[in-house]
């Protein structure tokens, strides 16, 4: 299994996300799988921070898609039953609703009631444990929920701090607070934005609202890229998101690429400082030489090189069956 990487562990990812939220979360999922299914990361935990059953079956949907196992669960899907974000999105509903020919799923997932998925505390604390000292990465794409529940665990902070390297959040955090976006990912629970950003052990990047607005997914890479598989479910989560054609902000996507490449030259970041979150989900930043968190933006001159990357690394086409782990 690691003889591709000579012996050495690859990256691991805990992934928490809001699936149906944002046009690219099934994009940033799309790049995760793929980096997994190349021994280049490993899926750890994948959860929600929604208590949408058809987000996390549509999150199952795609892991057997992607591990090309529709028969069987790969692994729990967490979901917090008491999540303020509750609400059906059209894009879960699309992978869900869907049948083929024979009034199947036409994308399998076995979620069919609450007592299929799993609490994403356990689920995340046992992944930190399981893994070998600053070997992986947390990537938040949603509300902090999980994040702040998280760390009120007894002695979770000390094994987030030895065990994790970096926390990467699309938080829509910009530099201008007069006009700071009260999106969902944070607004939807504004509390646990305050204790995420005022108590996490490690290092925090969080993507920039201008980060995530400046490259946009082109509509017509949906059209094209995926075709090589009838009925994509990436693709057909995309169209579900909201009418096409569209080209998509691309926040969570760059939360997921920088967690994974931290040293590609696509991104800029900031000087060091500290983020702070508002109740209504506003951030501000104070530059600190001694802060843990920074902010990160694109690199003006890698703009066209970084969509290129983001297109082939989400709509690449699934390896041989036998060379998958």
């Amino acid at each position: 299994m690691q003889a591709a990487n000579k012996g050495k562990a690859p990256l691991g990812v805990i992934f928490d996300c809001a699936f149906g939220h944002r046009a690219d979360d099934p994009l940033a999922l799309a790049l995760l799988f793929h980096a997994d299914s190349k021994n280049e990361a490993r899926i750890l935990s994948l959860s929600l921070s929604t208590a949408e059953l058809n987000a996390a079956a549509a999150c199952a949907a795609l892991s057997r898609f992607y591990r090309q196992t529709p028969e069987r669960d790969p692994f729990p899907i967490g979901l917090y039953l008491s999540a303020r974000l509750k609400a059906e999105t059209p894009m879960a509903v699309a992978l869900t609703a869907k049948r083929n020919a024979d009034g199947k799923p036409a994308y399998p997932h076995g979620i069919q009631k609450r007592h299929d998925t799993a609490d994403p505390l356990p689920l995340m604390r046992n992944a930190l444990a399981s893994q070998p000292d600053q070997s992986l990465v947390v990537v938040i794409t949603g509300p902090a929920t999980n994040a702040a529940r998280l760390l009120r665990h007894p002695g979770a902070k000390a094994l987030l701090a030895q065990k994790a390297k970096l926390l990467v959040v699309a938080a829509s955090y910009t530099l201008d607070e007069q006009t700071a976006p009260t999106e969902v990912v944070l607004r939807a629970d504004g509390a646990a934005a305050q204790t995420l950003f005022a108590e996490w052990p490690t290092p925090i990047v969080a993507v920039t609202t201008e980060a995530g607005a400046r490259i946009r997914f082109p509509a017509a890479s949906i059209e094209k890229d995926f075709a090589w598989q009838a009925g994509h479910p990436v693709a057909e989560a995309y169209r579900a998101f909201q009418p096409m054609p569209y080209d998509a902000r691309t926040d969570a996507l760059a939360a997921t690429l920088f967690a994974l490449k931290p040293d590609a030259e696509f991104f800029s970041l900031s000087g060091p400082g500290t983020i702070r979150a508002q109740a209504d989900g506003r951030t501000t930043f104070q530059p600190d030489p001694t802060g843990q968190h920074r902010y990160l933006t694109v690199a003006e001159a890698k703009k066209e090189e970084l969509l290129a990357a983001y297109v082939q690394m989400t709509s690449a086409q699934l390896p041989p069956l036998p060379g998958r782990r």
